[in-house]
Parts: structure tokens; C-alpha cells; sequence
């Protein structure tokens, strides 16, 4: 396992083994994800059946995703300071520590909603160090010609970790409550981090030879978004989706419960409807979508979340909802995936962690943002109501985006990436591979 320094010109060279790194990476990583998704969807539903409230279950979006966007400002550049395999390990090991002080202290007999809500919120922050590195590390081990394969590959395994991660948590959660459901986390955690330990994962010689300080590393990191038409295109297509059609999506447990029932066994279904959706999706966009235009797909998939998320709100029968929550699982691979190799392929390797933490900063507070105002409205008017707003008003914010000027220029700087991948990969072609 070395822990070598990279020169420059090795920094865009991957060892022949990167198979290996990338089996064993994608291992840890999924065993470890398992379980903090079982803690995701069981906490949820705690809190959904508990109070009834959509103002709660707001709270439970704000603590779980507002502490994460704002120490990703901090973990970005953490990133591209230390060595990532390090700093991932650390940060899942934080995770499981808090998390195993809940699963005590409920034990005991502390039960309060507060202690569950911070103890979510110390998970956040945790997740806001690890997120970076984790998207940082990945085009480090990975070769470019294999990068949109392999994050196809990522996004199928988290998909197949969110179908059964909801089955499982329904089981435990339903037959003997949630404090089973850290215990879990806490043994996953570990396992993923003795994985990650085997790891190879150099640190770039730009690490060791930084000279500058945070707030500089941190400036830096924005300027290079302002300046860069994709990514600063992308970053507010980001920020639409996980403000229109993400946060909404958390309510539609409640709209359940409401509508069609408070059985365990329905909220259950409903995310594994989405899960099978995102496996599909994660398949298609590792295999026959592979070689397709990653903002093509961008487009068709954020067009396809505004019209299910209309869909999902004039629903009125429960298999009906199934399966259109089954579709908006299907999209999120084909948007999220193209969404991510554009910015690892587009940004220079010692850069990473700085902008991936600004696309954690936008996922982390446009969800809580979003809840900020679909919970209490959900108090106020019916969530059909609502997902049918959020529906349209994520097409006609989306329309306007591709018509502006930036999102011409993102769109005409898209397609030259593409034509430059497609003639990479070509070439790559033309000689053996490397294995």
C-alpha cells in the first residue's frame, strides 16, 4: 500500500493495476453506503410517523443536509491537501462513533427527537469531508477513457445499495425498532474503512508542495467555477433540480401517509420502486448510455424529473405513485452520472476537492432551502398540490437556463467535450490497453 508522492507527469498516468484499486474501492465504499442508508430511510420514517408533521420533517432535511454544505466549503480543500484515501477513512470512522453513542444512549433510554435530529447533523458533517474526497479520489485511480464507465458502475451499485437498503431498514425498523438500525452502520462503517485501507492511493505532488492557505485554496476554487461556462452551467442546473424536484421528494413519504396509509410496509415500497428505478438507470448509463453525450442525457433527465414529479402529484391510486416514483429513480442515474464525469473530466486533478465541495455546498443547502419551504407549506396545503408546482416550475426554470446566454455557450462547450472525448477514446482504442 503506498502512500508515494505523484509527480506532475504521473498524476495523469493510473497504475496498471487500477482494477484492483478501483474493485477494492468500489467494495469498501458500497458495504459502507449500505449501511448509512439504512440509518437514512429508517430515521426518515421515525420522524415522519412520530410526528405527522411536515415542519419535522422538514427539520430532519435541514439538519441532514445543511451541516454537510457548509463544512463542505472546508472538506473540498481538505481534499486537496492530504492524501484522499486518509481522509475518507477518518470521516467514516467519525460517523460510526457518533453513530454508536446514539444507538447507547437511546438504549438507555434517551429517546428525544433533538438527540436523533443532532445526532443526524454530526453525520452531515462527516459526510460533508468525506463527499469531496470520495468524487476527487475516483478519477485518481481510474483511467479518463474508463471514468464514465466506472462512475456508471458506482451509481448501479448505489443504486442496488438503495433497494436494498430500504427492504432491510423496513425489516429491522418494523420488527424491532430503529436503535438495531445504528448497529448496523457502525459494523458496515468499519468493514468499508479496513477495505479502503488496501487501497493505493498516492498523494499528488501538488498536495505536498501547496504553499498557499485555505481561504486562498478556497478563492481559487470559486474563480475556477466563474470561469469555466460548464461547470458554472451545470453548478445552477444543480441547484434547480435538488431545489424542485429533490426536496420535494422528500415529502412524498408524507403524502403517503396521508393519502394512501402510515403502514410501514408502503413507505417501504415506495422507495423501492425508486431504487429499482436508479438500478435500471445505473445499468443503462454503465452500458448502452456509456458513450452518449453526458449533457444530452443531462438535458433529457432534468426534463424528465420536472414531468414525474407532475406525474407523482396528480397520482391517486398508490401503485400509480409506485411506479412513477419508479421513473424519477430512473432518471437520477442519467443525470447524475454524466453530470459527474463532466466535472472530473473538465477539472485539473489537484482542483477536484475544491469544486466538488461546491457541488456538495449546492446539493447540501438547496435541499435544506427547499424543505425550508415544502415542509411548512405541506402543513398548509396537500402535497399533490405542491409536487404538481414543483413539476412545472422545474421545466420552465430549466427552459429558461438552456435559452440564456450561459446556457448556449455550456451547451456549444459541452459538445466540443464530447467530440474531443469521443476522438480520446478513438485513440485509446488504437493501441492496447493497459491492465
Amino acid at each position: 500500500m503506498s502512500e508515494q508522492q505523484q509527480t506532475p507527469a504521473q498524476e495523469q498516468a493510473i497504475p496498471t493495476h487500477w482494477k484492483r484499486n478501483v474493485a477494492l474501492f468500489l467494495s469498501g465504499q458500497t458495504i459502507s453506503l449500505f449501511g448509512s442508508m439504512i440509518v437514512q430511510y429508517a430515521v426518515m420514517w421515525y420522524v415522519t410517523f412520530e410526528t405527522r408533521s411536515g415542519l419535522a420533517v422538514a427539520l430532519y432535511a435541514i439538519v441532514a443536509f445543511l451541516p454537510q454544505g457548509i463544512v463542505s466549503l472546508f472538506g473540498g480543500v481538505l481534499a486537496d491537501r492530504m492524501n484522499r484515501r486518509i481522509l475518507v477513512m477518518l470521516a467514516d470512522g467519525v460517523i460510526a462513533v457518533v453513530t454508536l453513542v446514539l444507538a447507547l444512549l437511546m438504549l438507555a433510554g434517551v429517546t428525544d427527537l433533538w438527540l436523533i435530529l443532532l445526532a443526524v447533523a454530526a453525520r452531515s458533517l462527516g459526510a460533508g469531508v468525506q463527499t469531496p474526497a470520495v468524487s476527487a479520489m475516483i478519477p485518481q485511480i481510474t483511467p479518463a477513457d474508463q471514468l464514465m464507465r466506472v462512475n456508471g458502475i458506482f451509481t448501479t451499485i448505489q443504486s442496488a445499495m438503495a433497494l436494498l437498503a430500504p427492504a432491510a431498514a423496513g425489516a429491522v425498523f418494523g420488527i424491532w425498532g430503529i436503535v438495531p438500525v445504528f448497529f448496523i452502520d457502525v459494523v458496515t462503517a468499519g468493514i468499508g474503512i479496513g477495505i479502503l485501507a488496501f487501497v493505493a492511493v498516492p498523494t499528488l505532488a501538488a498536495v505536498a508542495e501547496k504553499e498557499t492557505s485555505y481561504r486562498q485554496d478556497l478563492v481559487e476554487g470559486m474563480r475556477y467555477i466563474a470561469h469555466h461556462p460548464i461547470v458554472r452551467w451545470l453548478l445552477i442546473v444543480f441547484a434547480i433540480i435538488f431545489l424542485l424536484a429533490v426536496a420535494p421528494s422528500f415529502i412524498t413519504p408524507l403524502m403517503v401517509a396521508r393519502t394512501f396509509g402510515a403502514e410501514v410496509w408502503m413507505v417501504t415500497v415506495l422507495e423501492l420502486a425508486f431504487s429499482i428505478g436508479m438500478l435500471l438507470g445505473g445499468v443503462l448509463v454503465s452500458t448502452l448510455l456509456a458513450k452518449r453525450s453526458r449533457m444530452a442525457l443531462i438535458v433529457v433527465s432534468t426534463f424528465g424529473f420536472g414531468a414525474v414529479t407532475v406525474a407523482l402529484g396528480l397520482s391517486t391510486n398508490l401503485w400509480v405513485f409506485y411506479a412513477f416514483m419508479f421513473l424519477f429513480g430512473l432518471f437520477v442515474p442519467l443525470f447524475s452520472t454524466p453530470f459527474m464525469t463532466l466535472f472530473q473530466e473538465t477539472v485539473e486533478p489537484e482542483k477536484h476537492g475544491r469544486v466538488f465541495s461546491y457541488v456538495g455546498i449546492v446539493m447540501a443547502l438547496a435541499t435544506p432551502i427547499g424543505m425550508t419551504a415544502f415542509g411548512p407549506l405541506a402543513d398548509v396545503f396537500e402535497v399533490e398540490t405542491l409536487l404538481i408546482v414543483a413539476g412545472i416550475l422545474t421545466i420552465v426554470v430549466f427552459v429558461v437556463a438552456l435559452l440564456v446566454p450561459s446556457g448556449r455557450a455550456a451547451m456549444a462547450a459541452a459538445r466540443k467535450a464530447d467530440e474531443a472525448s469521443a476522438m480520446a477514446r478513438v485513440g485509446a482504442g488504437a493501441t492496447p490497453e493497459a491492465a
